[in-house]
């Protein structure tokens, strides 16, 4: 069972004790993502992720490196639209030496203008790698279509032109803006020592004392939009997305059982004819994206070049098909417990149960546990699930993007049909 208590320094605690375990993980949780920036800082976040592996002024990047490696444990950083989360894993005897370096890094990092430099080179080239990458690009291009006006839409890595604008003062700015107690959330799970690492997190997190600016409502923006790129590649890579649910939503699970159904397993419809009966692709499928008031329903198909109409169509064939039939309350069974199957294996992991007590806490406020996570989905109802399914059902609706060896435009083979 997790806990959550508000420490001295002003950061929420959420812990989950694992005393069977022999080692603990632990994230800090900043609520500064790409949704707190500009055009002109666009990337900022992404960017400060980075330097604060590049040396503290005691000990420079490689040294830091070591000082991790030293102890056997496993660091890392992520940044996402809402938020970035510094987290480390190490065995429980070494854990308050972990924990020591994760704070060091964040609370004196000194950010030299040589590292800031050469880091900024070394994100242009994930930029280049990331646009080389075009199934995973596409997204990118399709949240920026589909959530357009919201802060939401620009990609979290930002810009070429905007990176080569971000300083040292942009950074610092930034930090002093966003790196505030009470826009931090601190998760651990394992085995580890409540009272030290209290007394740890008190001492160092207490220098962000203070409020971060309050963060936008969106709502879902009205209408569609359409990108397309030309790349020499050997697939054409089509994603269509429409507004969807938010983490906080009473229609989370609803959304959920429904892209199982739609193209979130090998069974699901998708999967089945355009791959398994068509051919037509290798990798085909569905997700929801969910953010704290605002969602997305994506759907991702890689296929042969000069397959698009014929792939178009069959995608917009399931989805009218699932809304005129919906689903039957034997596949809503079976679906509900494929999903209590994925959530408890999911949950076995240390680092996901880490991630998703300090994401919820973060971004909603709250904490699930597994008997209440199994009840909301054992409460999805037939009616909602295939309402949402009618919802789905229009491929007319959707934006998307299109990347093929040739620039099509995807709105116009959508209006064909």
């Amino acid at each position: 069972m997790y806990e959550y208590k508000k420490l001295a320094c002003g950061v929420g605690l959420v812990t989950e004790k694992l005393e069977h375990a022999q080692a603990a993980c632990i994230g800090i949780w900043v609520g500064a993502g790409s949704v707190c920036e500009t055009p002109l800082n666009a990337g900022v976040s992404h960017y400060i992720e980075h330097m604060f592996f590049k040396g503290t002024s005691s000990k420079n990047a490689e040294q830091l490196a070591r000082s991790i490696d030293d102890l056997g444990a496993s660091v890392n950083a992520f940044t996402g639209k809402e938020a970035t989360c510094f987290h480390i894993k190490a065995l429980t005897q070494v854990f308050p030496q972990a924990v020591d370096i994760l704070l060091e890094m964040l609370t004196d990092s000194v950010f030299d203008p040589k590292e800031l430099k050469r880091e900024r080179k070394v994100i242009l080239e994930e930029m280049q790698m990331y646009e080389d990458t075009p199934d995973e690009y596409i997204l990118d291009l399709t949240t920026e279509r589909v959530l357009k006006g919201t802060p939401l839409a620009p990609a979290i890595i930002g810009t070429r032109r905007s990176l080569r604008a971000i300083d040292r003062d942009a950074i610092l700015n930034y930090i002093d803006q966003y790196y505030r107690t009470e826009n931090m959330v601190v998760s651990v799970v394992g085995r580890f020592d409540e009272s030290l690492l209290e007394e740890q997190l008190n001492r160092a997190l207490g220098k962000f004392q203070g409020s971060a600016p309050e963060k936008p409502v969106y709502e879902a923006p009205a209408g569609t939009g359409f990108a397309a790129r030309a790349k020499d590649i050997g697939q054409t890579h089509i994603a269509l997305s429409i507004p969807a649910c938010s983490l906080g939503s009473d229609q989370f699970y609803t959304q959920s059982v429904v892209n199982d159904i739609l193209g979130g397993s090998m069974s699901s419809r998708l999967f089945q004819n355009i791959r398994e009966k068509r051919g037509l692709a290798y990798s085909v499928y569905s997700v929801p994206i969910a953010y704290s008031s605002l969602g997305m329903f994506y759907i991702y198909a890689g296929i042969t070049q000069g397959k698009e109409k014929e792939a178009i169509d069959a995608i917009a064939q399931e989805l009218q098909k699932l809304g005129e039939t919906g689903i039957t309350e034997a596949e809503l069974a079976v679906c509900k417990q494929r999903m209590k199957s994925g959530y408890i294996f999911g949950q076995e992991s240390m680092g996901s149960r880490m991630s998703v007590l300090g994401k919820n806490r973060l971004l909603l406020g709250r904490n699930y546990s597994d008997e209440d996570t199994m009840k909301e989905i054992d409460e999805v109802s037939l009616e909602n699930v295939n309402g949402f399914c009618r919802y789905l059902s229009d491929i007319r609706n959707y934006s998307g993007a299109i990347i093929s060896r040739e620039k099509l435009d995807l709105k116009k083979l959508i209006r064909q049909l």
